[in-house]
């Protein structure tokens, strides 16, 4: 069981990159356009994973969380929900014109947003018929969907399982019903726990439960709480996210700080308790405040270093594909390029029903930049380094890799002494107990990264 201590956690809070790209979504420009994109489509073809990883996004949500920090729109009426519909429609009947689909399988399909089972069942099935119309979608394909609670029916889950869904994950966030309140958040419909039996009898699989910690109204101890009534529903995966107050971006936090939050060091208790619960539950540890059993597939891909990493969370080296993003705000991450759309939804739809598609900005990534995005993906998902991988996969002398990596041993030595990391000349191997500031030692690796930039939430 890993010792984390508050002083550890309160040294290595700074401020840095999710990592959930390379280079982060900070980088990406106006100058990039949807020839650009089309481009990078066609050169897809041709670029590894050739598996198709596609995300919808569902911009929509009955009622917007303070803490929210997605894309979304509230009190939508339904000609607009319509317009949106078909207009995503059009997209990927678009983009996957520049795809070789005879050649190419789905293995994955990620529903987020907003709030994606808050639109009527309809819509949803109405879109995944039209990807199953245009795509070849693997037998083992991943086809998951985020739901929040206060909306969700046993007979949708029976709706979504016949349109072959398998994967969900539950919005939880808290089981307080006064922190859902002030943070303007509908508590479940049902019990929880009998959401996710159902789901079980159902077929699903890796189900999910998410919760955020630093939210107002919380304790140590209420959030204890809440973790160990988690445990009890026993689902396949539990997530933590800190929560990220960015009220210069996302203005409506604001109200947050009115009611007052939890600070930092409380915060820091909060996490510690949350994984001493949960590793003492037998819940394995994967990545950065993601937890899951250790016989689900995560479990088994990082245990077998096999974990990937993409803007909808942690996946497994066989269901991803190259992320082909539909819908306002959604982003493809492609071998050699990012791409996001409109985040407006009129004028996504807009976009997309004069020009075809609905690019705002993205970014073109240089070889430079595809051997830095390797090298972090492999710290944050499996915990190490080896640069004869890396060496090997570019066809380059591993010299080359650590000029490109920018790499000094002497930026890693306090990692060391601490214990977080083993280096050899192989590369680097993290330790258990440096899972846990993952990002931080990727930081190391950035030759991009400015120290002390503060556009960063923190690390913790």
């Amino acid at each position: 069981m890993m010792n984390i201590t508050s002083e550890f956690l309160e040294k290595h809070n700074v401020s840095g990159p999710r990592y959930t790209s390379y280079p982060p979504a900070t980088f990406f420009h106006t100058n990039f356009s949807s020839f650009d994109y089309t481009q990078q489509l066609k050169a897809s073809n041709k670029q590894l994973p050739e598996n198709i990883s596609i995300y919808i996004h569902i911009p929509f949500c009955p009622q917007r969380c303070h803490f929210c920090g997605c894309n979304t729109a509230t009190g939508q009426k339904k000609p607009v929900v319509e317009r949106y519909i078909q207009a995503l429609k059009k997209e990927i009947i678009n983009v996957s014109s520049h795809l070789e689909l005879s050649k190419r399988k789905v293995t994955q399909i990620h529903w987020g947003g907003g709030t994606p089972n808050a639109i009527s069942m309809h819509y949803i099935e109405d879109i995944m018929n039209h990807i199953k119309e245009i795509f070849t979608i693997d037998k083992n394909a991943e086809i998951a969907i985020e739901c929040s609670p206060a909306y969700l029916d046993y007979a949708h889950i029976d709706l979504l399982a016949d349109m072959g869904f398998n994967r969900m994950s539950l919005g939880i966030q808290d089981f307080r019903e006064d922190v859902l309140n002030v943070v303007n958040r509908q508590a479940p419909k049902h019990p929880v726990k009998d959401i996710v039996d159902y789901l079980r009898t159902k077929g699903f699989k890796g189900i999910n439960l998410d919760f955020i910690y630093g939210l107002p109204l919380q304790t140590v101890e209420s959030f204890k709480n809440t973790i160990n009534k988690a445990i009890e529903i026993n689902p396949d995966r539990i997530v933590t996210f800190s929560y990220a107050h960015v009220p210069w971006v996302k203005e409506a936090q604001l109200k947050l700080e009115k009611i007052g939050l939890p600070d930092a060091k409380q915060k820091m208790e909060m996490l510690i308790s949350t994984i001493k619960q949960l590793e003492a539950a037998g819940y394995i540890a994967i990545g950065i405040d993601h937890f899951a059993h250790p016989d689900d597939q995560l479990s088994k891909a990082f245990k077998n270093k096999k974990l990937h990493r993409n803007f909808q969370g942690y996946c497994t080296l066989e269901t991803t594909g190259q992320v082909y993003g539909f819908g306002a705000s959604s982003i493809s991450q492609l071998w050699g390029a990012y791409a996001q759309n409109e985040k407006n939804i009129f004028k996504y739809i807009e976009a997309v029903e004069n020009y075809n598609l609905a690019i705002e900005r993205g970014y073109t990534l240089n070889i430079n930049q595809q051997i830095v995005r390797t090298a972090i993906n492999s710290i944050m998902c499996n915990g190490l380094l080896i640069f004869d991988d890396i060496a090997a996969q570019f066809q380059m002398q591993i010299d080359e890799i650590k000029d490109i990596l920018n790499f000094d041993i002497a930026k890693l030595k306090g990692f060391e002494k601490d214990k977080l990391i083993t280096i050899s000349e192989a590369g680097i191997k993290i330790n258990d107990i440096g899972r846990m500031i993952a990002r931080n030692i990727a930081m190391a690796f950035d030759p991009d990264l400015k120290q002390g930039e503060t556009i960063y939430s923190k690390t913790v």
